[in-house]
This record gives structure tokens, C-alpha cells and sequence, in this order.
């Protein structure tokens, strides 16, 4: 239970500082300088920390928790940073799978609130720096990353890494970030440092020598996976994970014992949700954050392969700033949806649904109201019906 004072907290920095997750582009902030100015205010000697850098467009969040877990598993005391939450703000600041506590949420905001600053930081930049100045206080060994958006000039790029991981590259935030992936590719790569190995999790022709030129300009050692067909989407994070647990544990006795408990106690150890997850088993509801083009394909093209003898329903619903005209290109014919707007300003609304073309040779329900959409959905009383629920984090947030 929320205490009333953490509550108000969590408000206040809502409320006070622009959110990328609430309000979308105009939250973010393309310098260094506002992350730098907040650490020295609360005096966080980042150059004596350990961290893995995590960027990508998609499978961001779960290589970072396989790893973390990995970590933990291994007896290291390791910081999680990850976004967005989906219930509570805590959950992006983790130590061994440990929310940070209200009472340290309390005592950093009341610290920004007892704060002039002669600049503007983003929430996003605040929690940052919250979450670093947290990791220290606990003397973590080890802190694992995840990006906000882009990499180059994201809030987390300043700090210098033991190794850095790119997951993929897709076309997401492309008005921020550029409109090709060559361009996008270029943003994640700045997260590459001096000497520092990073490892890619997936590559083409298309991107690949923006991510050797990079590291070869750094001096840094790059390993590119090779690919594997038919993995599925937590098949393909975990292969990087593990790769990137080999390297950092490579004296460790008992590896593939560290990485069977990190895939065991996956949750435990760090919290993740919400990654083509089992909700329920009867009905069976399958939940994920599938929020992009790439990471809907991924996702649609999972279930295919895994339930092909079942009758599928689909609760979607979209931020405003997707390509919804490619995404819905994606949606089997035979699927019946049921879309909804979710209860945020970034919710895409029913009349931006019900004039594309593709959407009209769907068997579709609309509603103005997520928690009523989900109730209508998971009415199943055939074994053979299942439902699955993707499009956004304010979806999830919204239902569970």
C-alpha cells in the first residue's frame, strides 16, 4: 500500500519535470549537461561504479533483467535501471529484484524540491540520477542499464560502461531519433566507448558498418551475434544475455548453473513483466509490451508459431506517436480485436482507428475504455479461444 506521502512525491516529480512516457517527444532532452549538473548535485562518484549499457529499439528491458538476474544469481549485489514502470515508479530502480523503498523515494524528491536550478531536467534525467545516487548508497558491484531513448545523448550515456550491448535496430521514435535505420543506428552506437567491447545483438548490411565504424573509431572490440532462424523473441534477448554473462562472470565456477537460476528466477530477481507473459491460464491470456512495428511483428509471429491451433483475440491499443499504418499491416485477417483507447494524452483515439483502410477487413469492437475492453475480451468459454494483449506499456498499466 502507497503511503500518501510517497504518493504525492511521485506526483510532484510527475507533475513538475516533462515525462517522455506521459507527453512523448516534448519531453525529451538532447544534452548531457542537465545529468551532469544533477549529479554533482547529489555528489555521486559514477567513475567508481561498475555498468552494462543496454540500447536497442526493442528486447532493451529483458536483456538488461537476464542479465541483472544472471548477476544476482551469481552472488553480486546488482542495480537495475529500466523504464517505463508499469504500476508503480519504484519498479525502475531495483536492487537484487528490490524495489527502492518509498522512504528513499521520499527523501530524493524532498531533496529536488529543497533544490533552485538555474535549468530545466526532464523526469526522466531525475530519475536517473535518483536511481544512480541509490546504486551507490547500496555499494552495488554491478549496475545494468537500460537506455530511455536513442543513446547517444540519452541521459544514461554518461557513464562509462564495463561493456555495451546494442539489441537491434527498428524504426521507433523516428522523429527524434531519424527516419531510416541507418540514422537510428547511429544514435544507439553513441553509447559505444574507448575500449570498451560491445556486443550486437542483431545486424544487416543495411546497419552493420555504422556499428564497426563506430567501435573501430573507439578502438572498442565488437562482437556481432550471428543469427539463428526460428528463435522467438525472449529465445533471441537471452541468447545476447548469456553472451554478454559469459563475458562478464568468465571466472565463475558453475556458469550454466548461474544462468539456468537467472532464467528461473528471472522474476524474483528483478521484476520483469510483461514480456509475452502467461496472465492467465484459463482463459489463456498472454500480456506483452509489444509496442512498435518491430516488436509487434516479433510478438504476432511468436504466437503463430506457438498456438497455431488456437482462435485468437487480440486487446490492442496504441500511443499516437506509432506507425499505426504499418503496424496494422501485421494483423492477421482471421484474428478478431477488440481496440481501445487506454487513459493517457498519448492514447490513440478510436476515429485515428476506424478510418484506416486495413482495420475495415478486421473483425474489430471498439472501446473508449481499456478496463471494459479487457472484461469483454477475456470472456472466453472455449478452450480453444485465447486472448492476447499488446500495444503499450499504458495498456498493461491499465488492465493489470
Amino acid at each position: 500500500m502507497e503511503s500518501s506521502i510517497y504518493k504525492e512525491k511521485v506526483e510532484w516529480l510527475f507533475n513538475q519535470f516533462p515525462v517522455f512516457q506521459k507527453v512523448g517527444a516534448s519531453a525529451y532532452k538532447p544534452t548531457l549537461d542537465n545529468t551532469l549538473s544533477l549529479i554533482q548535485l547529489f555528489d555521486v562518484p559514477i567513475d567508481q561504479m561498475k555498468f552494462v549499457h543496454v540500447a536497442g529499439t526493442n528486447g532493451k528491458g529483458t536483456t538488461c533483467s537476464i542479465i541483472a538476474s544472471a548477476l544476482t544469481a551469481s552472488g553480486k549485489k546488482t542495480g537495475l535501471f529500466t523504464s517505463p514502470h508499469i504500476k508503480d515508479f519504484r519498479e525502475r530502480i531495483r536492487v537484487n529484484g528490490t524495489m527502492i523503498s518509498e522512504e528513499k523515494v521520499i527523501d530524493y524528491t524532498s531533496r529536488i524540491q529543497n533544490t533552485s536550478f538555474d535549468f530545466s531536467p526532464s523526469f526522466f534525467e531525475m530519475t536517473w540520477v535518483m536511481a544512480l545516487a541509490y546504486f551507490y548508497e547500496q555499494k552495488c558491484d554491478t549496475v545494468v542499464v537500460e537506455t530511455g531513448l536513442g543513446g547517444r545523448l540519452d541521459a544514461t550515456n554518461v557513464i562509462l560502461p564495463e561493456l555495451s550491448i546494442i539489441t537491434n535496430i527498428g524504426l521507433d521514435h523516428i522523429a527524434i531519433l531519424g527516419d531510416t535505420r541507418e540514422k537510428i543506428a547511429v544514435e544507439k552506437a553513441g553509447i559505444i566507448k574507448e575500449n570498451v567491447p560491445v556486443f550486437i545483438g542483431e545486424s544487416d548490411d543495411e546497419i552493420s558498418q555504422v556499428f564497426i565504424g563506430a567501435a573501430e573509431s573507439k578502438n572498442a572490440p565488437i562482437y556481432i551475434l550471428p543469427e539463428h532462424k526460428g528463435e522467438n523473441t525472449f529465445e533471441v534477448n537471452k541468447r545476447l544475455a548469456f553472451i554478454a554473462v559469459d563475458y562478464l562472470l568468465k571466472d565463475y565456477p558453475d556458469l550454466e548453473k548461474i544462468k539456468l537460476s537467472a532464467i528461473t528466477d528471472l522474476y524474483q530477481n528483478t521484476g520483469l513483466y510483461g514480456r509475452n507473459q502467461v496472465y492467465s491460464e484459463l482463459p489463456l491470456i498472454i500480456i506483452d509490451a509489444a509496442h512498435n512495428t518491430m516488436g509487434i511483428q516479433r510478438f504476432i509471429l511468436d504466437i503463430q508459431k506457438k498456438y497455431s491451433d488456437k482462435n485468437i483475440r487480440v486487446l490492442y491499443g496504441a500511443s499516437n506517436d506509432k506507425d499505426l499504418t504499418e503496424i496494422v499491416k501485421l494483423f492477421p485477417l482471421d484474428w478478431e480485436y477488440f481496440i481501445t483507447e487506454f487513459n493517457s494524452q498519448r492514447s490513440t483515439k478510436i476515429d485515428a482507428f476506424k478510418v484506416n483502410d486495413r482495420i475495415g477487413q478486421l473483425n474489430v469492437r471498439y472501446f473508449n475504455d481499456a478496463k471494459k475492453a479487457f472484461l469483454e475480451a477475456k470472456n472466453i468459454d472455449n478452450e480453444k479461444d485465447m486472448l492476447i494483449v499488446f500495444g503499450s506499456f499504458f495498456l498493461l498499466e491499465e488492465i493489470i
